[in-house]
């Protein structure tokens, strides 16, 4: 028995920006998950950087990052991190994906992922929370505002998987499996200022068009991602008992 150990498998390069403010992406995740006490490692998959087989047994959880690429797609890292999240799932290891971790976790259990039929998702969006046994302790509201940036999601889960949030845009924008794993489309972990300096790097190379931005920016001006709750959630499901999130 010791320190709560945990690693962010980081699936993203970092961009400078991210680097300079919050000392990478993760930062950010540390910023927001991580309590005194705790050791916290970064394995940078992405990049083909793993954790070996016999250091998976020290580990707590793991938190799947997001990602620029694909989790329908076949790069090398993206099937090697398959293979990980498969072996962790065996040996009943927290593991919390956001955003493509979601997805790549989705595509782990035997779900399918791809480009959603509505296209890009960007902004501060209200989603709906089911009434799952999963939230009980954390008397969090029916619905929660979280930060979206994203044009892929998981269109179909086994029927042992739980959907346990969804929203007017995604069907699936939460789920678990069992009492360790748990699926977040958006992302808790953003600012309202990372999430602008993202659509103007999106912008600039292309990758959205200008009517994204103004949807985006109407968002952000008008509401708040609920981030504290985000963190009690995210925290709770990482650390507590199997009942206690």
């Amino acid at each position: 028995m010791g320190e709560k150990r945990f690693a962010v498998l980081l699936c993203a390069q970092d961009s400078e920006y991210v680097k300079k403010k919050y000392g990478g992406y993760y930062g950010v995740f540390i910023n927001l998950l991580s309590d005194e006490g705790e050791s916290w490692d970064v394995y940078r998959v992405c990049s083909g950087e793993f954790p070996e087989d016999d250091e998976l047994e020290f580990y707590d959880g793991f938190v799947i990052t997001g990602s620029a690429n694909d989790a329908h797609g076949n790069d090398i890292w993206i099937l090697k991190l398959l293979n990980l999240l498969k072996k962790l799932d065996s040996m009943k290891k927290k593991l919390l994906g956001v955003c493509f971790g979601h997805q790549i976790l989705g595509r782990a259990l035997g779900g399918k992922t791809g480009r959603s039929l509505t296209g890009w998702d960007i902004g501060i969006r209200s989603i709906n929370l089911s009434t799952s046994k999963s939230f009980k302790s954390l008397q969090l509201p029916s619905k929660l505002s979280v930060i979206e940036f994203h044009q892929d999601e998981v269109k179909e889960l086994p029927p042992s998987v739980e959907v346990i949030a969804w929203s007017q845009k995604t069907g699936i924008e939460m789920y678990k499996s069992g009492d360790h794993i748990m699926g977040i489309q958006g992302h808790p972990e953003y600012t309202k200022d990372i999430l602008i300096h993202l659509i103007d790097r999106t912008l600039k190379k292309n990758a959205i068009q200008d009517h994204h931005v103004e949807v985006a920016m109407k968002s952000i001006e008008s509401s708040d991602p609920d981030r504290e709750a985000w963190k009690r959630l995210c925290k709770s499901f990482l650390k507590g008992n199997t009942n206690s999130y």
